[in-house]
């Protein structure tokens, strides 16, 4: 019983979490080949991809949630 509830516990913490990579991909690609070249350390060069590619997407999420909409209100015509 114990072993199972280990196992359960592990399976649920290894579940993809699908909101959470936009950029990993993008960020692990460019930074694997940039660690290949550099001295061989592609994998550590793909961690940190992932963790500035997942940084940029978000910061770029969160400011632009931030500027006012630029839509055209149209103009209301004055009451006399």
């Amino acid at each position: 019983m114990f072993r199972l509830i280990i196992a359960l516990i592990i399976a649920t913490l290894m579940a993809p979490a699908p909101g959470l990579a936009k950029g990993c991909i993008r960020g692990a690609l460019a930074g694997g080949v940039v660690g290949h070249y550099a001295h061989h350390h592609a994998i550590a060069g793909a961690v940190a991809g992932c963790a500035a590619g997942h940084y940029y997407y978000k910061h770029k999420a969160t400011t632009a949630s931030r500027q006012p909409s630029t839509a055209r209100t149209p103009a209301v015509p004055a009451t006399q």
